[in-house]
């Protein structure tokens, strides 16, 4: 299995590009938000790699972050989701953006990636809620995290996630954790 690779980038065809390890050229593919912060061509690049074996290709992943390739892994774990689908996921949102979705249930967002259908969508995100969280941690007072401890605190309260989700879901962005609590609350409270 090759886990990571450091060496010069040769190309730059997006998906693909071409990484000389002294004197092999690999070709990878990587999610597009890899590709807008790969250095120049002719620059060191070290990526974090995934191998994938079928009967009919042999492919090469890369990420620049490891919290990319984790992600990854995650995504083609669920049931018909390949390596390109996963791909192009990464490649519409970043990371911490697809956790704050998984977190708050938006199907919105995901359907705006090409490749990716309402039932799809809707797959994903039964599909990784808990799984995204635990796999890929996000610093304290991330958006994703807040809106994951306010859906916990919420349903706590006795609120049931149904409930709950469209109420953090309107006007509760960018707020700390409490003051998210206190207007999804206000919200309840109205209903």
């Amino acid at each position: 299995m090759i886990g990571r690779l450091t060496g010069t980038l040769l190309e730059k065809h997006p998906p693909q590009i071409v990484v000389d390890v002294h004197g092999v050229g690999y070709e990878v593919d990587v999610p597009m938000s890899t590709f807008y912060n790969l250095p120049a061509q002719g620059d060191l690049v070290t990526l974090f790699t995934h191998f994938s074996v079928r009967e009919d290709a042999q492919q090469l992943y890369g990420f620049l972050t490891v919290k990319e390739r984790e992600s990854f892994r995650t995504l083609i774990r669920i049931s018909g989701v390949g390596p390109k689908l996963a791909l192009s996921v990464l490649s519409g949102m970043n990371v911490d953006e697809l956790a704050q979705a998984v977190a708050m249930q938006e199907t919105g967002r995901l359907v705006k990636i090409p490749g990716v259908g309402k039932k799809t969508a809707e797959r994903l995100l039964l599909e990784l809620k808990g799984k995204l969280a635990d796999a890929l941690p996000t610093a304290a007072g991330s958006p994703a995290n807040v809106a994951h401890d306010a859906l916990n605190a919420l349903m706590a309260l006795g609120y049931s996630d149904k409930e709950a989700l469209p109420a953090l879901k309107q006007g509760t962005e960018g707020l700390s954790l409490e003051e998210s609590i206190r207007q999804a609350l206000r919200l309840l409270a109205r209903k």
